[in-house]
C-alpha cells in the first residue's frame, strides 16, 4: 500500500475518533471536559480537541491527493478510500452538529442529498466508460466546508468576539456551491448519460 493510501486510512481513523468524541455521553461515564471563558464565549475543551483532530484530518485530505498526483500513485482503491474518508469526516460531523442544534439541519440534508446524487451520476458515467473530474467549484466547496466546520468547533473564535459569523458564512457558501457544483457535474456528463 502506497503512502497516500496510508494517509487516507489515517484520515478515516481520525474521523471515527472525532465522531466518537462527539457521540459518547462522557458525563454518563464520569468524564467532564473543562470549560473556560474566552471573552463572553463559554468554550468546552471537548469541541476544541475534536476541532484540532478535524483540522488534522482536513489537512490530510489535501495531502494524500497531492502526494498521489505528484508521485503518480493514484489508484482505484485510493479513490474509494478517499471518498469513504470524506463522507465519514464531513457528513458524519455535520449530522451530529445538526442533531446538537449547532448548525442548521438543512445543511447536512442538502450536502448528503447532493453527495448521493453525484455518486449515482459518477457510477452511471463510470459504467459507460466516462470519468468526469471534479470541478473547481466542487473543490472550493470542500475548502469552504472544512473551514466552516473547523470554525464551528472553535466557537467561531476570534470572529465571535466581534460578532462576525464566519463559520456560518463558510457553511452557507459551501452548501450553495455544493448544489451549483452538482448541477455543473450533471451538465458535464448529461451527454454520456443519454448514450446507450
Amino acid at each position: 500500500m502506497n503512502l497516500p493510501n496510508k494517509i487516507t486510512i489515517g484520515r478515516i481513523v481520525i474521523s471515527i475518533i472525532v465522531l466518537l468524541m462527539l457521540l459518547i455521553p462522557w458525563y454518563q461515564i464520569g468524564i467532564n471536559f473543562p470549560t473556560f471563558l474566552v471573552g463572553n464565549v463559554l468554550v468546552n475543551i471537548k469541541y476544541i480537541i475534536a476541532g484540532v483532530l478535524f483540522a488534522i484530518a482536513s489537512f490530510t485530505d489535501f495531502l494524500d491527493g497531492y502526494l498521489a498526483r505528484k508521485n503518480n500513485e493514484v489508484t482505484d482503491i485510493g479513490k474509494v478510500l478517499d471518498a469513504i474518508a470524506d463522507k465519514i469526516l464531513v457528513n458524519g460531523v455535520l449530522i451530529i452538529l445538526a442533531y446538537e442544534r449547532i448548525v442548521p439541519v438543512v445543511i447536512p440534508v442538502v450536502i448528503v442529498t447532493r453527495d448521493i446524487i453525484v455518486d449515482v451520476l459518477k457510477m452511471e458515467s463510470g459504467n459507460k466508460g466516462k470519468v468526469v473530474a471534479a470541478s473547481i467549484l466542487g473543490k472550493i466547496k470542500t475548502v469552504f466546508m472544512l473551514l466552516g466546520i473547523t470554525f464551528v468547533f472553535f466557537y467561531n473564535l476570534p470572529f465571535e468576539l466581534i460578532s462576525i459569523p464566519v463559520a456560518n458564512l463558510f457553511l452557507i457558501l459551501a452548501t450553495i456551491l455544493s448544489v451549483v457544483s452538482a448541477y455543473q457535474y450533471y451538465l458535464n456528463i448529461r451527454k454520456v448519460l443519454k448514450t446507450k
